[in-house]
Formats: C-alpha cells, sequence, structure tokens
C-alpha cells in the first residue's frame, strides 16, 4: 500500500476543534465536513488539498475531544495519509478505525517542509521525500492493520471477515 502526494505542514497540538471546528459538528457527512477541514488554522486548505496529498504536523497531533469528525474531515478531503512526530491516542485509534493510514516518523517530520513531495509505503515503513531526495524510516503497520486501513476501516474489516 503505497500513498503519494504534496505536503501540507502544521506545528504541535493540533486539535481536533481545528481539524473540524465544532461549529460543524451537526452533519456526519464525510463531504460536508472534508469542505470545513482545518479552515481555522489554514483557510486555503480546502481550496489547495487534491487527492492523494498528505499531511504532516510536529506532537500530539489530534488531541482534544474523542470525536471520529476529525479523521473523517481529513480523509474525505482526499488527505492520503497523516505523518506526525506523535498522535494522540484517541485519533490515533479513531483513524484506524475509519481507515485513514498515519505514521510516526518525528525524523521525516523534522526535515520535510510544507510542499514538500512525499512518497509512503506503508507496508515498509517507508517515506521517501522526493523533492529532497531523502528517505526516512517509520513503523510499518502490523499486517492487520494493513488490511483495516486497505477494507477502508473496522467495518469494512469486519464485513470482509
Amino acid at each position: 500500500m503505497k500513498a503519494r502526494g504534496r505536503v501540507f505542514k502544521y506545528g504541535d497540538n493540533v486539535d481536533t476543534d481545528v481539524i473540524i471546528p465544532a461549529r460543524y459538528l451537526n452533519t456526519s457527512d464525510p463531504k460536508e465536513l472534508a469542505g470545513h477541514c482545518m479552515e481555522d488554522i489554514d483557510n486555503t486548505f480546502v481550496k489547495k488539498v487534491q487527492p492523494g496529498d498528505i499531511m504532516v504536523a510536529n506532537k500530539n497531533f489530534g488531541c482534544g475531544s474523542s470525536r471520529e469528525h476529525a479523521p473523517i474531515a481529513i480523509k474525505a478531503s482526499g488527505v492520503s495519509c497523516v505523518i506526525a512526530s506523535t498522535f494522540a491516542r484517541i485519533f490515533y485509534r479513531n483513524a484506524i478505525n475509519i481507515g485513514l493510514p498515519i505514521l510516526e516518523c518525528d525524523e521525516a517530520v523534522k526535515a520535510i517542509e510544507d510542499g514538500n513531495e512525499l512518497e509512503v509505503d506503508f507496508n515498509a515503513g517507508i517515506i521517501k521525500n522526493l523533492t529532497k531526495n531523502e528517505e526516512y524510516k517509520a513503523q510499518a503497520f502490523p499486517e492487520f492493520m494493513q488490511k483495516i486501513i486497505q477494507s477502508e476501516g473496522l467495518v469494512g474489516y469486519i464485513k470482509n471477515r
């Protein structure tokens, strides 16, 4: 499983209220949530993001509430994966549950810049920065998590079993 896209980079402690502001939580429609993804921290994100693009952030990405809306908004916006130094645990689990690939790799986050082009191999845990011609090693997903991601989330995984 691979992803390739342009980077949107953010800092520390990007919380779920910034990923999808609470004023839009009256819907669970992924497309509608995607239309407001990141708007309070980056009001150009939804206009610029393309299918396959990659979100990169520093530490504690997805902190705040336990709402599933945050990873849903990111995935529905077209982002193919999120790479961070660390994730809030509930966000990490929610992302896997809905089939949004995420990787922790502090080395990559420190080197990657906004706008860089990346290629990510989830099976091997390899992040290639095509812009800088660099490679970083993250922890590869265990096989069962790869199957959950490939099934578009936990519900799809259970249906396929």
